[in-house]
């Protein structure tokens, strides 16, 4: 008489949760590390004017996924899964700066809302109403460039991390790169931005100039709140 092998038991909720989460950090990684791979290649065989070209596409709807981190912070809550002990070694503002602070939740990450929200959408209204929306006047600037560079750069990191994170084992270096390297790519970053968003204001007509400079007017105070929230 054979023996019947029992069936494993079915993954929990906090299981499914993680494994989703692992998936989805892992896909954005690779995504992310496409867009770095293509601007740092070609920057020095064909300069800036045909980063829009090769990265423009990918950067759009690599960044629209990220609309899905909306609903993983408005669905936090309930039982929690310990993450790695090596994020209690960052600054405390930036554990939460980081968008999945301490904690992985059942319901999905522990993440606060408003600022996922904010950094979402002005990236959102960088690649679709500034970048694409003006491409002659943005898309050919160093400025985009390194715009790509600093935000694919810290998005590598920030999702292999998270992959680590949930996985229970993250190296030293990996965390310092996690909490360090947003002091030198953050004023890149924001400053490529800002530029982009003046360069597409100078572009567009009435009254579109004046709502660009109103969103510039908004837009650097709003990201030092994100930054520190």
């Amino acid at each position: 008489m054979t023996q019947e092998r029992a069936s494993p038991p079915p993954l929990t909720k906090s299981e499914i949760v993680k494994e989703y989460l692992t998936a989805y950090n892992s896909v954005c990684a690779l995504l992310w590390l496409s867009v770095f791979g293509r601007v740092v290649l070609l920057i020095p065989i064909t300069g800036h004017e045909s980063i829009y070209e090769a990265a423009g596409d990918i950067t759009k709807w690599t960044q629209t996924v990220a609309v899905l981190e909306i609903l993983h912070s408005a669905f936090g809550g309930l039982a929690s899964i310990p993450a790695s002990p090596s994020a209690s070694n960052a600054p405390l503002h930036l554990q939460f700066a980081s968008g999945n602070g301490l904690t992985i939740r059942a319901g999905l990450v522990r993440s606060p809302l408003p600022t996922t929200v904010l950094q979402v959408f002005s990236r959102l209204l960088l690649v679709w109403a500034v970048v694409d929306r003006f491409p002659a006047a943005t898309s050919t600037s160093p400025f985009y460039s390194s715009m790509l560079v600093a935000w694919s750069a810290t998005e590598v990191v920030r999702y292999s991390y998270f992959v680590l994170n949930l996985r229970g084992s993250v190296p030293g270096f990996m965390t310092w790169l996690r909490y360090n390297m947003f002091y030198v790519l953050y004023p890149v970053g924001i400053t490529s931005e800002c530029v982009l968003v003046w360069k597409a204001s100078q572009a567009a007509g009435e009254p579109w100039r004046w709502v660009g400079w109103t969103v510039l007017g908004l837009y650097v105070p709003g990201m030092c709140f994100y930054s520190l929230a």
